[in-house]
């Protein structure tokens, strides 16, 4: 059974979502879509940031700057994660396989899915660190 912190980790992940999604929406009707989606994405990762840091991470010693300095970085390797498995699924592995039900969109679900539990692992290793555990 998952842990009570990585369920609120899922949760504050999907409110930052939301704020991205939301916020981009809102933006769109004063700044160009790709402004609005660049500006929308810092407020998700702000959003997560400040959730994580206040409801999942609670027992953090490092100092704001680290914590910081550590989410950002494990976002980067999330989003590389997530491109690299999006793209070997959709264009090595579905295709050896003859997978054609939506490929691309099949490939970046599970893209999206597996840094879910490896940002978890980073951010509780790394950005929010502990002698607690």
């Amino acid at each position: 059974m998952a842990s009570r912190q990585f369920l609120l980790f899922i949760l504050a992940g999907g409110v930052a979502a939301i704020a991205n999604f939301g916020s981009r929406i809102i933006l769109s009707l004063a700044l160009p879509y790709t402004a609005a989606i660049a500006v929308a994405y810092c407020i998700g990762m702000a959003a997560a940031f400040a959730l994580n840091r206040r409801f999942v991470f609670t027992h953090a010693d490092n100092s704001l700057h680290s914590q910081a300095t550590w989410f950002i970085l494990v976002n980067i390797l999330a989003v590389l994660q997530t491109l690299a498995i999006s793209l070997l699924l959709a264009r090595w592995l579905f295709p050896v396989i003859g997978m054609t039900f939506y490929p691309e969109t099949v490939a970046h679900a599970f893209g999206v899915a597996v840094p879910v539990v490896t940002s978890y692992i980073g951010h509780r290793a790394l950005t929010f660190r502990s002698r607690k555990a």
